[in-house]
């Protein structure tokens, strides 16, 4: 079975409950300013540009442009 199915209702709201308390905590430390946070976030990137995994390209379709 699956870990979705095995879990209780209560115990995912627990979980969810608890993503949102640390996602308040990471907003907290710039002041609730999402630019500030992206800005962060941007910087984490460029920092760590090796370890970043980059997306699939999109599939390409056959349609010629009218």
């Amino acid at each position: 079975m699956s870990q979705q199915t095995d879990e209780l209702p209560c115990e995912r709201d627990e979980e969810i409950e608890r993503i949102r308390e640390a996602r308040h905590r990471i907003s907290e430390r710039f002041g609730h300013d999402p630019y500030r946070l992206v800005a962060y976030y941007m910087e984490r990137q460029q920092a760590h540009k090796d370890q970043l995994v980059s997306a699939p390209e999109p599939p390409r379709t056959s349609k010629s442009a009218a």
